[in-house]
């Protein structure tokens, strides 16, 4: 299937017949993973390399069956099912958990653009449950700063605007207003600043140019803005919400490709007499186009808005979700589909909380007795309700919401 480009509905023979090409010609390229730039084959990213290369350990049946030991709740379906796979100190946090001992959760949004995609709610989905399970606060950090330095096409007045419809959408997730800081490093750099410049005191440009990858014609903002968005995993960040203690941790769960900013606060932490924070990492949410493409604010089509209508959904699903079945009717029926690349597969996965019927549509579609038009029925149903559902929360969130989960105030935390 060309990328970008709208086709019509195809027929499951000649649908297949595309993606099988597609699959089988592409040669194997190495990975890039960093916080700027994702790059793979059409199989994804090799997760078994990365959590080598970056020194992380696997989540382990269990760590989930501790989640639900201490919760007395299931697992998130976006642990049980290993997307949330690897992680640094998670059994310090659950250790904590269990003995009734404080930890908070800290997450963040990048404001580039005043629409999220479905790959932007994944954590924000992951978040809200931790914190409905462990009744812990969070605090989310908008990085709006980041996104003015990083982005060259954004204004300062574009990323304010983006912030606050990006925290729109964010409440709208159903955080609890009592448990919840949401701020702006342009708002609340006042009290960040001072565990800032101890982050900066213990950080060469050797080590920015190491885990970043910048180089001379990078603008100094880019090099300073990693140690801010180390600073709030350290508690006494927050001074309205635990005072000048440094002995409260905080877990991280984010995409695997945000390690760099948190390998590097975990080497500084001891040397300022802070805590390492403790990190949960995903795996990627893949482009409709494929395992190998990135979702683009430029190209639309490569993915599902939180603003798309259900027309909108339908006909990207139908026209630019990548298959996995076979070249034709004949071959789908005997082989199956490949589900390791078949995109609509991957969104159930991660969306549809219903074990059974998933693994239900695992073996069926696998096995070839399922067809691709089928799993997309399945899958644009899904995402129709899901979207429509944020959308009517959304429109509940008013301004004067919004600025009281950005007001510095204690919450109904436990100390």
């Amino acid at each position: 299937m060309e990328e970008g480009k709208e086709i019509s509905e195809p027929k499951v023979e000649s649908e297949a017949h595309q993606v099988s090409e597609g699959t089988e010609t592409s040669e194997k390229k190495e990975d890039i993973v960093t916080p700027f730039n994702i790059s793979a084959g059409d199989t994804g990213v090799d997760y078994d390399k990365l959590v080598a290369q970056f020194g992380c350990q696997y989540v382990v049946p269990e760590h989930v069956a501790q989640f639900e030991a201490i919760t007395g709740r299931k697992a998130h379906h976006l642990l049980r099912r290993g997307i949330y796979f690897a992680h640094r100190d998670l059994d310090m946090i659950l250790t904590r958990a269990r003995e009734g001992k404080p930890w908070y959760l800290y997450t963040g949004r990048g404001p580039s653009s005043a629409a999220l995609h479905l790959g932007h709610l994944i954590p924000f989905i992951f978040n809200k449950w931790l914190q409905d399970v462990f009744d812990v606060p969070i605090c989310i950090q908008i990085t709006d700063d980041e996104k003015y330095l990083y982005r060259p096409e954004l204004s300062f007045d574009d990323v304010q605007g983006f912030a606050r419809e990006n925290i729109r959408d964010i409440i709208a997730c159903g955080f609890d207003i009592n448990k919840t800081f949401i701020f702006k490093d342009t708002d609340y750099i006042k009290q960040l600043y001072p565990n800032f410049i101890k982050m900066q005191k213990h950080i060469t440009l050797n080590q920015i140019f190491g885990c970043f990858g910048f180089d001379g014609s990078d603008n100094v903002g880019k090099f300073a803005y990693p140690p801010l968005q180390a600073v709030p995993a350290f508690s006494n960040s927050f001074p309205h919400l635990f005072g000048t203690r440094t002995d409260i941790p905080c877990l991280i769960p984010e995409a695997i490709d945000q390690d760099p900013y948190f390998r590097m606060t975990r080497d500084v932490a001891p040397r300022i007499q802070y805590l390492k924070p403790a990190v949960l990492h995903a795996k990627f949410f893949p482009a409709l186009q494929g395992l190998n493409t990135k979702m683009s604010a430029s190209d639309e089509n490569s993915a599902i808005y939180l603003t798309d209508t259900p027309d909108m959904i339908e006909k990207k699903i139908k026209s630019y979700a990548f298959s996995g079945g076979g070249r034709s009717l004949k071959e789908h029926r005997e082989k199956g589909a490949n589900l390791s690349v078949d995109v609509p597969f991957q969104y159930l996965s991660f969306f549809m909380e219903d074990d059974e019927r998933l693994e239900e549509i695992r073996v069926k579609y696998g096995s070839g007795e399922m067809l691709t038009s089928e799993v997309k029925k399945d899958l644009i149903t899904l995402l129709q309700n899901l979207v429509a559902e944020h959308q009517r929360k959304r429109a509940e969130v008013t301004d004067e919401i919004i600025d009281e989960f950005m007001r510095p105030r204690p919450l109904n935390i436990r100390l």
